[in-house]
C-alpha cells in the first residue's frame, strides 16, 4: 500500500513515525517548508496530558524526545485582576502524568526529527489527478534540476491530510469550508526572556470582566502569553484600536486593586504590542474521510477546535498515533474514523463549553458567569477532564477491523 502525508506537522509527524517500517507500507511525506525551517515557527503551547499518554503507549522514544524538549504543564489556575483565586487544580490528581509547555518550533523539531529521511521539503499542493488504477496522484510544486516547478510522485492508495487549519487537501477533496466565528479576538506573543522574578510560572489565567490573560514560562527563559478581547459580533474584524497598546492598557486594568501578576502581564503586552499576532476564536466542522476512503484527514486538517482546553496540538497527537495504530493493523479510512470521531466531537463540545467565560457577555466575576468559573472546580467539570486526560486506548486495544482492506475503493470525482 502506498501511501502520502500531505504537511508534516503535529499529526502528520506522528503517524508517518508509526508507519515508518511497517511491512506492506510504502510511505512518502511532503512539507511545504524547508528542512530546519521549523526553528522560526509560531509561539508557545501546552500539550494535554492524554496526548503524553497517546505517546508513552505508543511511540515511547517519541515521548521522552518531546518531554526533554518542555517544561511540565502540573497546575491550572484561573484569579481575577485583583488576585482573587478562583480556580486551582494540580493535573496529576487527575491525570496519569502532566502536560508540557514548550515552544512550537521544538515540538515541531522533536516530532519531525525521525521522519526526516521520509520528507521532500519545500513541495506545495497544487492539485489532485487520479492515475489507471484510480489512484490518487499529488501534483506537487517544489525544487527539481531545473528550479521550481511541478511534479508528480505517483499514486497512492491512501493520502492523509496534515497540512493544518487551511488544509489544500482538504479544500481539493471537500471544497471551501466555512469556519464558525465566536466573537473573540485572541492575541499571542512569545517573550524571548524574562526575568527570574516575573510573577508567572505554570499555565495560569488572568480575568478583567471577559478579558483573558493567560501566561506560562517555556523551557530556556521564555514566556507565552495569549490575550482575548470580547468583539460585537462574531463576524466582527479585529481593528486597530484593538491591537493598538492604549486598548489592551485599558483592557486590562481594573478599576481597584490589580495582582502583581495581572500587571506584570499588562505591562509586557502594552510594551510588545507591536509584536503580537492575532487571530479569532474559531471551529472548523469535523470531516475525516473523503473521496471514497482514500483521503483521511487528521488533527487541524480535520477539525480545528477553540484552544481553550489545549486540545488542539494534543487532539493531533492523538490523531496521529491511533490513525497509525489503526492502518498498521490493515485497518482503512473509515476504522480511523469510527475509533475517533466520537471521542474528537466530544472533546470540541468540551471545549467550547469550557470557553463560556471568554464569550461576549460572559463576566467571571459577577453571577452567572462567575458560577460557571468556580464550577470548574466542580465534580462535574473534573469528571469531564478526568475522562479527556485518560481515554486513551493503548495498542493492545486497537485491533484489526473484521474486514481489514488492503486497498482503498477509487472514487468517481477527485473535488
Amino acid at each position: 500500500m502506498r501511501i502520502g502525508i500531505i504537511g508534516t506537522g503535529v499529526a502528520g509527524s506522528v503517524l508517518a513515525e508509526m508507519l515508518a517500517g511497517t511491512p506492506g507500507v510504502t510511505l512518502r511525506a511532503f512539507d511545504r517548508l524547508a528542512a530546519g525551517e521549523e526553528a522560526e515557527s509560531g509561539t508557545g503551547l501546552n500539550v494535554g496530558p492524554n496526548a503524553m499518554k497517546a505517546l508513552r503507549l505508543h511511540l515511547p522514544a517519541r515521548h521522552a524526545a518531546v518531554r526533554a524538549a518542555s517544561l511540565p504543564w502540573a497546575r491550572w489556575s484561573i484569579e481575577m485582576a485583583d488576585g482573587e483565586r478562583l480556580f486551582d487544580l494540580d493535573l496529576r490528581d487527575l491525570a496519569e502524568e502532566p502536560g508540557i509547555r514548550l515552544r512550537w518550533s521544538a515540538l515541531y523539531a522533536a516530532l519531525r526529527a525521525p521522519i526526516a529521511r521520509l520528507t521532500r521539503h519545500s513541495t506545495t499542493l497544487e492539485a489532485l489527478e487520479e492515475d489507471a488504477q484510480g489512484r490518487l496522484v499529488p501534483v506537487l510544486r517544489g525544487p527539481g534540476r531545473h528550479g521550481m516547478g511541478l511534479f508528480r510522485p505517483g499514486g497512492f492508495d491512501l493520502l492523509v491530510a496534515g497540512d493544518g487549519r487551511y488544509s489544500r487537501l482538504r479544500e481539493l477533496a471537500l471544497g471551501a469550508s466555512p469556519s464558525r466565528l465566536h466573537g473573540v479576538a485572541m492575541s499571542r506573543l512569545l517573550l524571548p526572556q524574562i526575568p527570574d522574578t516575573a510573577p508567572i510560572d505554570d499555565y495560569g489565567q488572568w480575568f478583567h470582566g471577559n478579558a483573558r490573560l493567560l501566561a506560562y514560562r517555556l523551557p530556556g527563559g521564555a514566556a507565552y502569553i495569549a490575550g482575548s478581547v470580547p468583539l460585537d459580533t462574531p463576524e466582527a474584524e479585529i481593528s486597530a484600536e484593538m491591537r493598538s497598546a492604549a486598548y489592551q492598557h485599558a483592557l486590562y486594568t481594573p478599576n481597584g486593586a490589580i495582582s502583581p501578576a495581572m500587571a506584570w502581564l499588562r505591562d509586557a503586552v502594552v510594551a510588545n504590542a507591536h509584536r503580537q499576532h492575532w487571530a479569532r476564536l474559531q471551529e472548523s466542522p469535523l470531516e475525516r474521510v473523503a473521496l471514497g476512503g482514500r483521503v483521511l484527514l487528521l488533527g487541524d486538517a480535520a477539525h480545528a477546535m477553540v484552544p481553550t482546553l489545549g486540545q488542539g496540538a494534543t487532539q493531533a497527537i492523538e490523531d496521529g498515533v491511533l490513525a497509525g495504530a489503526v492502518l498498521r493493523r490493515g485497518g482503512d479510512a473509515h476504522a480511523v474514523a469510527r475509533l475517533r470521531d466520537a471521542r474528537v466531537d466530544w472533546v470540541r463540545q468540551f471545549s467550547l463549553d469550557a470557553s463560556d467565560t471568554l464569550l461576549p457577555r460572559a463576566h467571571p466575576g459577577a453571577a452567572p458567569a462567575r458560577a460557571g468559573t468556580l464550577a470548574k472546580a466542580g465534580p462535574d467539570f473534573l469528571a469531564r477532564l478526568r475522562r479527556l486526560y485518560t481515554d486513551v486506548p493503548g495498542p493492545e486495544a486497537v485491533t484489526a477491523p473484521p474486514h481489514a482492506q488492503t486497498a482503498f475503493p477509487a472514487a468517481k470525482r477527485t473535488g
